[in-house]
């Protein structure tokens, strides 16, 4: 599966944030991508930064984006993970649609709500774990990978590859806390034994990096901070290691798993 990664300055019009979206889904499939992937938010702008709050999207304007990007995924067979804001029985998600060739769109509402969150988005209630051309993948959003919690849920599900989307940015550059997520996503990777992938926003100054780690940590690339690129990335599912297998083995141990 040939992955990609597409890293922008987000903003608060979603005419502007969906054409640069389109723009980069075209060019994914031109370099034969299967799965592209965009940031939390990447839509719609991330509350209060972008706009003051949930409350004041567009509804309509995000169902016609999301049915425009439907269409591109069913005339260029591609899949796609869009962050967006949506609204659904009086409440708003922040949340991840996966949006596939040919087939009802699926979504994963961000569950780890805290401060600016909290006061714009309801709890989700999905397991966010998807197959794709037989590819099981797990989605997870921004503060969520501060919690081994959340992605044990996905080690346990057996999933092949977790991707995080990220709205993490900051007024000024900030190394230091941006290596801190970049440590939180090789955490993940190791201690469940399974690749990460992740997409960030870049504006103002990126504070978490679009990168692709393997099931051991090692970072097998990353796109430079604060400049919008794509990431390419072609995924095998690989038979573990030495190390790996006897990560797994204790793993499941503690787990009470079987597998």
């Amino acid at each position: 599966m040939r992955l990609a990664a597409y890293q922008f300055a987000v903003c608060g019009d979603i005419d502007h944030n969906l054409e640069i979206i389109k723009k980069a889904i075209v060019s994914a499939s031109e370099n034969k991508v299967d799965l592209i992937i965009f940031p939390e938010c990447a839509l719609t702008g991330y509350p209060p930064r972008d706009i003051a709050g949930s409350d004041r999207i567009n509804v309509n304007v995000v169902s016609e984006a999301i049915q425009e990007l439907q269409k591109l995924a069913d005339e260029l067979d591609i899949h796609i993970i869009v962050g967006t804001i949506d609204y659904v029985d009086s409440k708003y998600y922040n949340r991840a649609y996966l949006i596939s060739p040919t087939k009802a769109k699926r979504w994963y509402d961000k569950r780890a709500l805290y401060g600016w969150d909290e006061d714009n988005f309801a709890l989700g209630d999905e397991n966010g774990i998807y197959e794709i051309d037989g590819i099981k993948i797990g989605v997870r959003i921004c503060f969520e990978v501060r919690f081994p919690e959340y992605f044990r849920e996905l080690y346990r599900e057996n999933t092949d590859l977790d991707i995080v989307l990220f709205y993490d940015v900051a007024d000024k550059e900030d190394e230091i806390r941006y290596q801190m997520i970049r440590g939180h996503l090789i955490t993940r990777a190791v201690e469940n034994i399974t690749p990460v992938l992740s997409v960030n926003a870049i504006h103002p100054y990126q504070t978490a990096p679009t990168c692709f780690i393997n099931a051991s940590g090692g970072v097998g690339k990353e796109l430079d901070k604060n400049s919008e690129g794509m990431l390419i990335y072609d995924f095998e599912k690989q038979e573990l290691n030495f190390g790996e297998i006897g990560r797994k083995r204790y793993s499941d141990q503690l787990s009470g798993s079987s597998t």
